[in-house]
């Protein structure tokens, strides 16, 4: 039985991010041997990626990759905003819109086929991200993508990492940066009013329905209340009647035609939107465990 140093263990975990412990244990199991004590960690670590997988990942960020015509942006997801800041995980994000963009995925699944390695992981992203599971302790997961080629400018424009824009577009990249910003900050759902989904118009009409049945207005006066509601709201979420971020004396549109700037499509994506997220009860699970451990005793 080869004796297991210090110093090994040392070299095992900088290699795996593993526990000592653990490193320990598999280098024993592996008689010394290095090579083997990290495949058998990583056998390990797939395990603990299999059990994170059923963890909400509401946390996250947006990354964008634009070259020449092509570009992309993509949410990628996990539990923690820690997890966030760390090198591995930011490391794979910023590959994964890359690749979007290089390869034209038809969808998620597809990317995570795609040729990559990191940190020792690989061959496939999927495999990257089954490996980083494990290593930092947290589910991650490539939640959604855009990809766009060939037909117009891109700009983009990242809040932080949290929010992210794409902008299609003809015309100054200075005008359709500042769409960009804008879009951030307002958060329009459509280009025109016209483009604006119809079950979101339904919904505002039966809010706005609701609140003219409560006014007691006669019928004709009631539609009208209605049918105003409905119309101010297609201004609120349409990019393009929006009073314009930077100058709010003029349009999103005016702006453009003052620019002879015409912006074709826009992509929004926010963090976590529409994920429900799990509410942690600290003081529950704490008592929770010193039950568990009375109980035990």
């Amino acid at each position: 039985m080869a004796a297991i140093t210090a110093s090994m263990v040392a070299e095992l975990r900088a290699k795996t991010d593993a526990p000592m412990m653990e490193c320990k244990k598999a280098l024993t199991e592996a008689d010394g041997d290095l090579a083997k004590a990290e495949e058998l960690l990583r056998v390990k670590l797939g395990t603990k990626a299999g059990k994170a997988a059923s963890r909400v990942t509401a946390e996250g960020v947006v990354t964008s990759f634009v070259e020449g015509d092509t570009g992309a942006m993509i949410e990628v997801n996990c539990e923690t905003d820690f997890v966030t800041k760390n090198d591995s995980f930011l490391a794979l994000a910023n590959a994964a819109a890359q690749l979007v963009a290089k390869h034209n995925p038809a969808d998620v699944a597809a990317l995570g086929e795609l040729p990559y390695s990191q940190d020792g992981f690989g061959p496939t992203l999927e495999e990257v991200r089954k490996g980083l599971i494990g290593k930092i302790g947290e589910n991650m997961s490539f939640r959604r993508f855009k990809r766009v080629s060939g037909s117009s400018k891109l700009a983009t424009y990242l809040h932080g990492t949290r929010i992210g824009v794409l902008v299609e577009f003809d015309g100054e990249e200075q005008a359709a940066k500042d769409v960009a910003m804008h879009v951030a900050a307002m958060k329009p759902v459509a280009l025109t009013s016209a483009d604006v989904p119809a079950d979101l118009i339904e919904k505002e009409r039966s809010v706005a329905t609701a609140k003219a049945a409560e006014s007691g207005k006669p019928a004709d006066i009631a539609a009208k209340m209605i049918e105003g509601s409905v119309q101010k709201y297609l201004k609120e979420v349409s990019l393009f009647n929006q009073p314009f971020v930077k100058n709010d004396k003029q349009t999103v549109e005016q702006m453009l035609k003052a620019a002879n700037t015409n912006v074709k499509a826009f992509t929004l994506f926010v963090v976590g939107e529409g994920i429900e997220k799990k509410v942690d009860d600290f003081a529950a699970e704490v008592a929770a465990q010193v039950a568990a451990a009375q109980a035990a005793a």
